[in-house]
């Protein structure tokens, strides 16, 4: 389940930024759409995840959403029209988008630790490794390749792995990438019929009726109230990462082939394997807050690289391992802590008001801001990198002072959460 799950969304995004621009849509027109996704994790809070935690099977809700979902992304690779592809956007995020959290309380309902959900999250990781490798040899420009008449396999596998398209080509082949996320999706559409059954949860009290409702009164804990505000501040740094990864790795500083981009990319779910494996012994001896501060450190450190050492490329490629702690010790252990802390009853909608802001409101922020963040740091026809990546170095460091200082969760049993 969690691979195809992350398969999906690792097929399209870190090429949709580079993607648009060549449809010829206007910067607004490219915000509207980027936005559909965090759009729809605000509405899933209060609609989606309500209905499973409350009315629906959590995979028969999964199986339903992914069965249109994934028809909608594979029409988005027939079309150039703004309002189309808008539509169609909107349509499979509103579906896909809740689905993360649905995925999250199927797993948590169905093993006995919570701390074991590293495992299970892990083969989401695979999954996203997965979408990236195909690539290597769809993006290729096969002109170049026939004209340098490889002999044998292995020069004929050489010479297309170092042929990677580029500039206009590369951009029109990248709808190859809805057409992969669509079957995907249709793929897990049939796999959630051999899901255990997830039933809802009636509410225990009329007071409880509405289980997002339930959810969002945790915020009066201040300790919930300030990590759920970091969780807005990280996912813009890491929404960041992923617009800028790819037209960094590509640029003359970096000088990285189109067809190697996602590989290079997938370095970071590689090493999320890892840390995945070891999250629940990191959280046994280093604790929630020591845990979550590492992973926003996480980005500190791959900026600075980014910005200081462009011209150092095997160190570039190098740092994306850290994004295997950026993700596992922050966002992973948030999804993690917030099955242990929150009441039973509203899971999905507990998942959801963090997805509020992992996948929603910071999502929202960095489609917003990075544009107009990249045209202030472009001078002539190149990006000042250094410039651009000093502002979500900076933004991270304070995230991860303000999470040591003020994030202090009480000691608490995942038998007995927080009313």
């Amino acid at each position: 389940m969690m691979v195809l799950e992350l398969f999906i969304w690792g097929s399209w995004l870190p090429f949709i930024f580079s993607y648009l621009p060549s449809l010829h849509f206007t910067h607004i027109q490219q915000i509207l759409i980027l936005n559909a996704f965090p759009i729809a994790a605000v509405v899933g809070m209060f609609f989606s995840n309500q209905f499973t935690d409350r009315n629906f099977s959590a995979e028969k809700f999964l199986g339903f959403s992914q069965l249109i979902g994934g028809a909608a992304m594979i029409a988005l690779a027939f079309t150039g029209n703004f309002w189309v592809f808008f539509a169609l956007m909107l349509l499979h995020c509103l579906l896909y988008v809740p689905t993360l959290s649905v995925t999250n309380s199927i797993a948590f309902a169905n093993i006995k630790d919570p701390k074991d959900f590293g495992l299970i999250r892990m083969g989401g990781t695979i999954g996203w490794i997965l979408a990236a490798w195909p690539f290597t040899f769809i993006l290729v420009d096969w002109d170049k390749v026939q004209a340098a008449h490889p002999v044998g396999m292995i020069d004929w596998i050489k010479t297309a792995l170092g042929s990677g398209l580029t500039g206009v080509a590369l951009q029109k082949a990248t709808r190859w990438t809805y057409t992969v996320a669509g079957i995907g999706s249709l793929i897990l559409a049939l796999f959630s019929l051999a899901l255990p059954h997830t039933p809802p949860k009636k509410a225990a009290t009329v007071k409880d009726k509405f289980a997002w409702a339930e959810a969002f009164r945790l915020l009066s804990r201040p300790f919930v109230l300030v990590l759920w505000l970091v969780a807005f501040v990280d996912s813009f740094v890491i929404n960041a990462y992923f617009y800028w990864a790819a037209t960094f790795l590509g640029s003359p500083q970096v000088g990285i082939g189109g067809n190697w981009i996602m590989p290079i990319m997938s370095i970071g779910q590689i090493a999320e394997i890892l840390t995945m494996a070891m999250l629940a012994v990191t959280l046994k001896k280093l604790g929630w807050r020591t845990t979550m501060v590492i992973g926003v450190l996480g980005h500190v450190v791959r900026f600075a690289v980014f910005a200081f050492f462009p011209q150092w490329t095997t160190l570039i490629i190098l740092v994306f391992i850290l994004h295997g702690i950026c993700y596992a010790f922050f966002f992973a252990t948030v999804y993690i802590f917030v099955d242990e802390y929150f009441p039973k009853d509203a899971r999905s909608s507990a998942q959801g008001l963090f997805n509020v802001m992992i996948l929603g409101l910071g999502v929202v922020a960095s489609n917003t801001l990075c544009p107009f963040l990249t045209e202030k740091f472009t001078i002539g026809n190149s990006i000042d990198f250094r410039g651009l990546f000093l502002v979500p170095c900076g933004v991270a460091l304070a995230a991860a002072i303000v999470l040591a200082l003020f994030f202090h969760p009480p000691k608490i049993s995942a038998t007995a959460p927080l009313n």
